[in-house]
């Protein structure tokens, strides 16, 4: 099994995503309003898509493998762009970015098993011992903040619905792992990320299509809402996942993860800047308990 390490540019890699992410959950909850969830990640993506054509065009050259491969680009598109994100917008109707982001720090939980489970990576015991304490801090966080309400705990649907996205993550992070590119198509950041967004934008109509069926669909227009769109389809699509992708290449899906984690912190300084959303005691409480089983995982 080949063995990760960190240095200073692996980490600034993996630590722009969770601020771009912050920022995503923040945005996605001011413009709940205005636009529902499956269809912003709808046109959050197809703005990402029409930006990285060019940038990729090698993707669409004959040989690159995006259509030959289309199975895996169909569903890493699938799980990064599609359910990831539109659960999560899904998840912000009625949980706070503060509880959606934390709720999403237990990541590195299902990380551990979906790698064990589904891709024979073992798992050694201080990782269990970090997944635990990991665990006991999203539940602090889904019992908000009173451990008495853990027999008769009743989960909202923000918290099902990021449980879900966080699950999709996984399999998206470690899928990212296996070399089935061509390689000249792994080595350019764009026409790799292209191969995976031209799929998810699709999957992503077909969410939206869902919920134009189910509910009468419309969107508030505002020059707020289209800085809106523009920041989430560059910053948290385009950029986080560049960074999010090579920095999973250098360090692996699970110690990347564990800089998952950093989102809820960030997340917390523009909820109070932008939302008036105070953090409480038990989110500092949970976060604390998180980055503990971090520690101890990763030692």
């Amino acid at each position: 099994m080949q063995r990760h390490s960190l240095n200073p540019s692996t980490a600034l890699l993996l630590t722009v995503p969770p601020i771009l992410w912050a920022g995503n959950a923040v945005v996605g909850r001011l413009v709940r309003d205005a636009v529902p969830p499956m269809t912003l990640n709808l046109i959050r993506w197809s703005i990402a898509l029409a930006i990285l054509v060019p940038l990729g065009r090698a993707a669409l050259r004959d040989g690159s493998g995006i259509l030959s491969n289309w199975k895996r680009y169909s569903l890493l598109g699938l799980l990064g762009v599609g359910l990831y994100n539109s659960l999560q917008y899904l998840a912000l109707q009625t949980s706070s970015p503060i509880n959606v982001t934390l709720v999403a720090s237990g990541v590195p939980v299902w990380m551990l098993l979906v790698g064990r489970l589904f891709f024979n990576v073992p798992v050694r015991r201080r990782q269990v011992m970090g997944a635990v304490l990991s665990i006991a801090g999203v539940l602090v966080v889904l019992c908000r903040g009173d451990l008495a309400q853990l027999a008769a705990l009743r989960l909202v649907a923000g918290d099902l619905y990021m449980i879900l996205a966080t699950i999709a993550w996984s399999f998206y992070s470690w899928l990212l792992m296996q070399q089935k590119d061509v390689p000249a198509l792994r080595a350019d950041w764009a026409a790799f990320l292209l191969a995976q967004v031209a799929y998810g934008v699709l999957w992503s109509g077909v969410l939206a299509g869902g919920e134009w069926a189910l509910k009468d669909v419309s969107i508030t227009w505002s020059w707020p809402l289209l800085a809106a769109l523009l920041y989430v389809a560059i910053g948290p699509a385009i950029l986080a996942m560049r960074c999010w992708g090579a920095g999973v290449q250098r360090a692996g899906p699970t110690l990347g993860s564990f800089f998952i984690n950093l989102t809820p912190l960030f997340t917390a300084l523009l909820s109070s800047t932008f939302l008036g959303e105070a953090p409480h005691l038990y989110h500092a409480l949970a976060f604390a308990m998180i980055v503990g089983g971090i520690a101890v995982s990763a030692r």
